[in-house]
């Protein structure tokens, strides 16, 4: 939970701690704010009318140069391309880093910053087409494809995405940069899955387990980063995406039985425990949808001629909300638990993703 030095003397005049304890507590604070460098912190985000402003402004550009470019941009020539892609990323870096330093807008700066990380696909993409190396690698196609379609010449804006991510991240400790990358790091594993199962092209469900398969890894990456960050939440970006392909693999399962649709229910029942346990809402709302599947299952072709589902569905609402009450009611006490069982770095921090 943040707090404001506004709330630390408020909790001052109020009695709740000394003027001197007051004193001491700001000077470590600032102390602490200050011993790294000014890329070291990862500033927090906020749902304020400036933020939204920023973060749509910000993808507003990375669609306008990658999902939604037009046939006419694309026809511009491999050249031209690379040309506008460098010339917008090194505009929007000068930008962002007067921002980031001069100016100590962090979130602006930091979303300028993304958005040159983001023109590496575009970049990369105009110099195959230039050398007419496009065609070696897999089917043409348009710029807008590298973000509809899965092929193998994508790896190439695949790496070059990612390596320059990781530049970015190395001088501006910017949450969204990851968001970038993990984008990158999903495509990639698409593309690459023809590679790993021997065909020339996967099928939908070699692609559906290769899903799976790097959510796990990116969700157990999210973790280990939630154990060793202490300055920022770059985690958010990682969780929401590992979920995003587990998630999307698990529930594309097509002749599944009975059972595994179960399991597939009870797994989504986990996410909600663990996003209560984490405090990470992109669990909650992943698990929700999927229950709400499965209970759509059970209506649609279990239960679809049965005049008792919809009250038996209600009594299992009910016990949810008496479950919400029993947990609010004892809240303290598990929280203590929580903290008590739970390695410092997965306690709950605030309820971020």
């Amino acid at each position: 939970m943040p707090y404001s030095a506004k709330d630390l003397r408020d909790a001052a005049n109020a009695g709740v701690i000394s003027p001197a304890d007051l004193e001491r507590l700001l000077a470590f604070l600032a102390s602490s704010a200050g011993q790294g460098s000014a890329g070291d912190a990862s500033p927090a985000a906020k749902f304020d009318a400036a933020h939204v402003l920023w973060y749509a402004g910000a993808l507003i550009v990375i669609g306008a140069m990658g999902l939604f470019s037009t046939l006419a941009f694309t026809q511009m020539g491999g050249r031209a391309l690379t040309a506008c892609a460098i010339a917008y990323a090194v505009g929007f870096s000068v930008a962002g880093h007067h921002l980031w330093h001069a100016k100590n807008l962090r979130v602006p700066g930091g979303l300028l910053i993304a958005i040159a990380v983001s023109m590496a696909p575009l970049a990369v993409y105009g110099i195959q087409d230039e050398l007419g190396w496009w065609g070696k690698f897999g089917k043409p196609g348009t710029v807008q494809d590298f973000y509809v379609w899965v092929k193998g010449s994508w790896i190439f804006m695949e790496i070059a995405t990612v390596a320059a991510g990781i530049v970015a991240l190395r001088y501006y400790r910017f949450a969204f940069i990851v968001a970038i990358i993990s984008v990158a790091l999903w495509f990639m594993s698409m593309d690459l899955a023809p590679w790993f199962s021997g065909m020339a092209h996967a099928d939908f469900e070699m692609r559906r387990r290769v899903s799976i398969w790097f959510g796990l890894a990116v969700l157990a990456v999210a973790w280990i980063v939630d154990y060793r960050s202490r300055n920022g939440d770059f985690a958010f970006w990682l969780h929401l995406f590992g979920l995003m392909a587990f998630w999307g693999g698990i529930s594309a399962t097509e002749g599944s039985t009975e059972l595994s649709k179960a399991v597939y229910c009870l797994l989504s029942v986990g996410l909600i425990v663990i996003a209560v346990i984490l405090m990470r809402r992109a669990y909650a709302v992943f698990g929700a949808f999927g229950i709400c599947l499965y209970l759509g299952h059970l209506a649609d072709v279990v239960f679809k001629d049965s005049l008792w589902f919809p009250f038996s569905l209600s009594l299992i609402g009910i016990a949810v909300i008496a479950a919400g009450l029993l947990y609010h009611r004892n809240e303290r006490a598990i929280t203590g638990w929580i903290d008590a069982h739970l390695p410092a770095g997965l306690r709950p921090r605030s309820a971020t993703a």
